[in-house]
């Protein structure tokens, strides 16, 4: 029989060739300790992918045991069309190539929200472009018109890039503009358009929208409202290790003053027709690395979620062994942003079956949740009928990269 977790950490101190460096960090995590700034770096720098793995995956165990939690969603994408010049972006078109793009209204998002009627599906979840149209109120006659419709579908919308322009544009206050969005129906904030917060790099990535302090601040007013968040990295471009734990050490300190913070969601950078597109791809290897480190480094975040979307599957498999215990949703092909980036799933839609069935493969246990983390259901001894997979198990969406 294997060794568990805990022993795992314990036969790796005993181990005398190991950095001492990594051994202080090693009885830190068994000890229940938070690591420094400099620890995060030296556990990039020097730590082997067993070694990060059997520290993420005790932290994820003492959190989590084998739950594994997914949920049932859709996206809607509002538009691409964007005011803004984000270099590793292979989605968006600025305004001067809006043809190339598409543009909602609030009737046509409504289409979408209507087409899962009759589908189990707990979470919309909204984010796109920036473009002066869809503003204040554009949102919130949405998020009105979607809570009138059907009252139990959490909205989660909207990332700090949106809401700084749209509050700007309204004159209104951080907390002012939150307020008034929570008022109209929204129930949670994704966690897009973090990037990296160090100025030295988001500068040259994504110089002309919100900056660090002001992704943060509309975050901060968020959890002072009582909505819960995520938060992202866009990782694997022209970073620096100490710029990544620089990111998470900003994201630690907001989520010690708030506890507002759900998940922490690693983004891979994808280089597949933007103008980054110059810059390797990093490998499997290192996204690993980069899940475990996330999870040994934030402490105070309950969960690190892995988009199966953006990885493919059998990476998202193989994350539930380096800290993730979240692989996101059923999608159902209603997101194109990783896929023009050139992810491996160009039609990322699973049925509720197909992500149980994932997640078991690798030993792990299937809860579906809603957005706040509320078991729906345990899906650990549920039998599915043979013909489960051939019944049509969700309505098929217009395709919406054409213009609406």
């Amino acid at each position: 029989m294997g060794m568990d977790a805990e022993s795992k950490i314990k036969f790796l101190l005993e181990n005398e060739r190991l950095d001492e460096g990594l051994k202080a960090i090693a009885s830190k995590v068994l000890a229940g300790e938070r690591i420094s700034f400099d620890e995060g770096v030296l556990l990039f720098e020097k730590g082997e992918l067993g070694y990060l793995g059997v520290l993420a995956n005790y932290i994820r165990e003492k959190k989590h045991g084998d739950y594994t939690y997914f949920n049932r969603n859709f996206h809607i994408e509002p538009t691409n069309v964007c005011v803004y010049d984000c270099k590793f972006c292979s989605y968006s078109r600025l305004i001067k190539n809006k043809d190339e793009g598409w543009e909602m209204d609030v009737d046509a998002m409504m289409d979408i929200v209507r087409k899962y009627d009759n589908e189990p599906v707990t979470e919309v979840h909204i984010t796109g472009g920036v473009v002066p149209k869809q503003d204040l109120k554009f949102y919130a006659s949405f998020f009105r018109e979607s809570k009138a419709h059907r009252p139990d579908l959490h909205i989660k919308a909207l990332t700090p890039v949106e809401y700084y322009y749209i509050f700007k544009k309204a004159k209104l206050s951080h907390y002012e503009g939150m307020k008034y969005m929570k008022e109209a129906g929204l129930d949670s904030m994704p966690g897009g358009g973090a990037e990296i917060f160090h100025p030295e790099i988001r500068q040259q990535i994504a110089a002309d929208k919100c900056n660090a302090e002001q992704w943060l601040d509309i975050h901060e007013q968020a959890h002072k409202l009582n909505m819960r968040s995520n938060a992202t990295m866009l990782y694997g471009h022209i970073e620096k290790y100490h710029h990544r734990i620089d990111h998470m050490e900003r994201l630690r300190q907001l989520q010690d003053k708030t506890g507002g913070f759900q998940a922490f969601i690693p983004l891979k950078f994808r280089n597949k027709d933007n103008q980054m597109s110059y810059v390797p791809e990093v490998s499997v290897i290192e996204d690993l690395r980069n899940y475990a480190v996330s999870r040994i480094y934030l402490d105070n975040f309950d969960h690190i979620k892995s988009y199966w979307a953006m990885i493919g599957r059998d990476t998202a498999q193989l994350s539930l062994s380096f800290g993730v215990d979240d692989i996101d949703g059923t999608l159902d092909d209603t997101t194109k942003i990783y896929s023009m980036a050139g992810s491996e799933e160009q039609t990322p839609k699973m049925s509720t079956q197909q992500l149980v069935e994932l997640i078991r493969h690798v030993g792990r246990h299937p809860i579906e949740r809603n957005t706040l983390y509320d078991v729906i259901t345990d899906y650990k001894d549920v039998v599915f009928e043979e013909d489960d997979e051939k019944k049509a198990r969700y309505y098929p969406l217009p395709v919406i990269g054409e213009k609406i």
